[in-house]
């Protein structure tokens, strides 16, 4: 995680993640763009299935109301894993269409990482 997530204008040394891996603990997140901004994001999971599927909340420290929710499920696939993705009950649609961009840009990261 340390290696591709985050923006890609994130300051890389300043990325911290704190994980307590199992259902009903938490995780905490930081980082800072390079323009300065700092970005802090945490949760809770509520299940874990290791290989399988992993489910937490989402929560920006600048907005910690407006909890969403996170799905991730893993599948064998020919040679490799699929990754299926899903966030959902968004405050706003505005808030959607910002973690879409968001993730797109971490999942690239991680693309490139794996390949």
């Amino acid at each position: 995680m340390m290696q591709w997530f985050g923006p890609p204008n994130m300051t890389p040394a300043t990325l911290n993640a704190e994980l307590d891996v199992r259902a009903g603990g938490r995780y905490r997140i930081s980082f800072t763009r390079d323009d300065g901004e700092y970005f802090e994001a945490a949760g809770t999971y509520r299940e874990v299935v290791p290989n399988e599927r992993l489910v937490f909340t989402w929560a920006w420290h600048s907005t910690p109301e407006r909890e969403s929710l996170v799905t991730i499920s893993l599948k064998p696939d020919s040679d490799g894993t699929l990754m299926v993705f899903h966030h959902a009950q968004f405050f706003d649609e505005t808030a959607r269409d910002n973690h879409q961009r968001g993730w797109g840009s971490f999942f690239d990261k991680l693309d490139a990482f794996v390949a």
